[in-house]
């Protein structure tokens, strides 16, 4: 796979615990981009004071052992219920990003509001399908780590984690823990809170050269091609409030865009579409701060409202290298719609934003939604690196690469979204 750079790119215990609250562990506390390695983060004190920590930023938690196997790596890990300052959405990341994580991780928070607590939520553990492609700049950077899937709660201030390694069963079997079974190394619970939208800049002329927070929908009449249709409303990531100093310098683009994978975020479905934009600054410091991204993953992402977000920065009209389908991110743009649609279906409103939005992006490189299209593999789970593969221009994630995503029920729709695209072509 190649990029084209533009600019510089420095760029579980089976059964709930009874355990009694306890104060924040030693966290990691991050605004920035997170240095090579954990030890070289900077720690806090187990008992900082909740107003040092200003809003939007990350707590990183060691996990340790809930056994007597105190070895690193034991097979059951995780945090008593405790204290903890602000945050939003939860996940699990560790050192090796190569490793994968064999067995199931449950979290419980208490929400600020109401001071209740949660039953005990599911993370998915493999989310190395989203992911840059392998022997890329961005994915041999060494800041990136093995990560489940992150968790939207809504504003928490305490957390209990348990992770367990077990068997992944046959249909009908249960979970076990096999003997000397094994948990990645350097496991650690991120709390993002996402804070609040960036200001907009104070000098004139900045602010001049400042895009906008909201593109407008263009109407049919202005199509910038045969059979490319009009340009959806997107929310540029000034309008979700992306904070610029978190990512990567520079932009990288491939050469078109010649498919669109869906996804969805696997990010739970229990948030308001006013709370989007805290939504996805919050997966955007996930991928960042405790992933390792260059920048936010997905090209596009829609909530269930039908709203269009602008994703990964580099321009929405351009060919942006994006993390989204591991093996295929070259030539291709990634869909995320908010939300986790394995059981749930989609909303009408957010299928119809991804026929808009892709009707538009692949008509400005001349491709029918209903068509097929050959990428090559830059490596993955179902196809070796270098195989040209022959795939729907509107595609799933699990079209590219063995996972769930994007969801049963989201997946069964996509039929009908490519002949809704294609009319929006005019075809």
């Amino acid at each position: 796979m190649r990029g084209f750079l533009a600019s510089s790119t420095g760029v579980t215990c089976a059964a709930a615990l009874a355990l009694p609250l306890a104060p924040p562990a030693a966290a990691t506390t991050s605004s920035a981009p997170p240095a090579t390695s954990p030890a070289a983060r900077p720690v806090t004190s187990p008992t900082a004071r909740p107003e040092a920590y200003a809003p939007g930023g990350t707590q990183s938690l060691p996990l340790t052992s809930l056994a007597r196997d105190r070895a690193p790596g034991a097979a059951e890990q995780g945090l008593s219920r405790r204290d903890v300052r602000h945050f939003s959405l939860v996940g699990v990341v560790w050192d090796d990003p190569a490793t994968e994580l064999h067995g199931r991780v449950e979290v419980r928070t208490r929400a600020t509001a109401t001071g209740t607590w949660s039953g005990w939520r599911e993370l998915e553990t493999h989310n190395a399908d989203h992911a840059a492609d392998p022997g890329t700049p961005e994915s041999t950077s060494g800041r990136v780590r093995g990560a489940t899937a992150p968790l939207w709660v809504g504003e928490s201030d305490g957390v209990e984690v348990r992770v367990r390694a077990e068997t992944v069963p046959a249909a009908g079997e249960p979970r076990t823990a096999p003997a000397g079974a094994r948990l990645p190394g350097g496991l650690r619970l991120e709390l993002v809170d996402p804070g609040e939208a960036a200001p907009p800049p104070t000098n004139r002329a900045r602010t001049e050269a400042t895009e906008p927070a909201v593109l407008p929908a263009l109407p049919a009449r202005q199509k910038a091609k045969p059979h490319a249709g009009p340009r959806p409303r997107i929310t540029t990531r000034r309008g979700w409030g992306a904070d610029e100093k978190l990512r990567e310098k520079g932009f990288v683009y491939t050469k078109k865009v010649k498919a669109a994978f869906v996804h969805h975020s696997d990010t739970g479905n229990n948030y308001r579409c006013s709370q989007a934009p805290s939504v996805i600054r919050s997966i955007y410091r996930y991928h960042v701060n405790s992933m390792g991204w260059r920048d936010l993953g997905y090209n596009f992402l829609v909530d269930k409202c039908g709203n269009v977000y602008e994703g990964r920065a580099g321009g929405v009209s351009k060919p942006v290298l994006g993390a989204h389908t591991l093996g295929f991110n070259s030539n291709s743009m990634g869909i995320a719609v908010l939300g986790t649609y394995s059981s749930k279906k989609p909303s009408s409103a957010a299928l119809k934003s991804i026929a808009r939005l892709t009707a538009w992006k692949v008509g400005l490189y001349g491709m029918n939604p209903r068509g097929k299209t050959y990428l090559k593999s830059g490596g993955g789970n179902l196809y070796p690196k270098g195989k040209k593969v022959r795939l729907n221009v509107i595609s799933g994630h699990r079209d590219g690469f063995a996972t769930n995503c994007p969801g049963k029920k989201l997946y069964a729709k996509l039929g009908a979204t490519r002949a809704k695209a294609a009319t929006y072509q005019g075809r």
